[in-house]
């Protein structure tokens, strides 16, 4: 029996790499940050199907920025796909390091105990002068196999990264979750005393999930570093945590591409809502998700979930 999510993500994924050849610029940069946030989601994915919420994903989003601009300033790395590596293992050890505490806690006492690491990180950059402080510094433009873009810092091989990396990412978790461990995330959620009777370490299991949803996060944080050009502290604040959750709740955790759909969606609205309306753009934000929660509870993947059954 063919794996519909299988052939759906790679369609998927190959069309969106051949049709970046013709994508403006604007666009190219839209769609590659959209990609890097939605790593980030797909993390947050992993966490809500266990029945955990964090608050703190911009601790690992910005680990994985600022490790990527000091690889590149202090050790002169700029090969892409080293920063990637670097900035995604320096984020999954520090949740490694703090898992063994953030495991114990479950609800929201999970989700302040995260965003509590996330402000902590956030106040040492700012004092941080070494760093530039509130006003961060430029990223060295990154080479992809010695090739080096020319012009502007984000060109068409960094959106093929992003591409290649939500690609991989997808279907590496997609592969997790139908593995017994993964499968557990939903039971955890439902009665974690059971499992416990079952053999599995509850806290374990969580402290693995939440590595997990650490890497994808730092990946993420890499990517928008190198797309943007610059990092800053704003990468570790609270509302970057926020804006995951909100992306989260707009797409759902029905499917591995939703966090993408939602978070390329969420793009597009916000640019064209601070275009269009920049005095208010955080109101008509609010607003969709307002509606989002009062008819669409579920995340807008389940309305495309209804018309595939519809359809079949």
């Amino acid at each position: 029996m063919k794996d519909r999510t299988l052939w759906g993500l790679t369609a998927g994924t190959l069309l969106l790499a051949a049709g970046g050849v013709w994508l403006p610029n604007w666009a190219m940069f839209l769609v590659t940050v959209a990609l890097a946030k939605g790593l980030a989601v797909l993390g947050l994915l992993i966490l809500w199907r266990t029945g955990l919420m964090s608050f703190g994903q911009a601790l690992y989003f910005a680990l994985g920025g600022y490790t990527a601009g000091l690889l590149g300033q202090t050790f002169h790395v700029r090969d892409a796909f080293l920063l990637l590596a670097g900035g995604t293992a320096v984020s999954a050890a520090v949740a490694a390091a703090l898992g063994f505490l953030i495991a114990r806690y479950r609800e929201i006492f999970f989700a302040m105990l995260t965003m509590a690491f996330s402000m902590i990180l956030y106040g040492a950059l700012v004092k941080s002068q070494a760093l530039g402080s509130t006003d961060g510094f430029a990223i060295t433009p990154a080479t992809f196999a010695g090739f080096a873009p020319s012009g502007a810092i984000l060109k068409l091989p960094l959106f093929w990264l992003a591409c290649a990396t939500a690609y991989f990412a997808a279907l590496g978790l997609h592969r997790y979750l139908l593995s017994p461990m993964g499968a557990l995330a939903v039971a955890i959620r439902d009665n974690e005393i059971r499992v416990e009777y079952l053999g599995v370490s509850v806290k374990d299991a969580v402290h693995v999930k939440t590595v997990l949803a650490a890497a994808l996060t730092g990946a993420g944080g890499v990517i928008t570093a190198l797309a943007v050009g610059h990092i800053d502290p704003e990468m570790a604040y609270w509302t970057t945590s926020g804006e995951f959750v909100f992306v989260t709740i707009l797409s759902g955790t029905g499917s591995i591409a939703a966090p993408f759909a939602g978070s390329i969606l969420f793009e597009l609205l916000r640019s064209f809502a601070v275009q269009y309306s920049p005095y208010t753009w955080q109101l008509t934000m609010g607003s969709v998700l307002l509606l989002l929660i009062l008819f669409v509870p579920n995340g807008l993947w389940s309305l495309f979930g209804r018309l595939l059954r519809r359809a079949a």
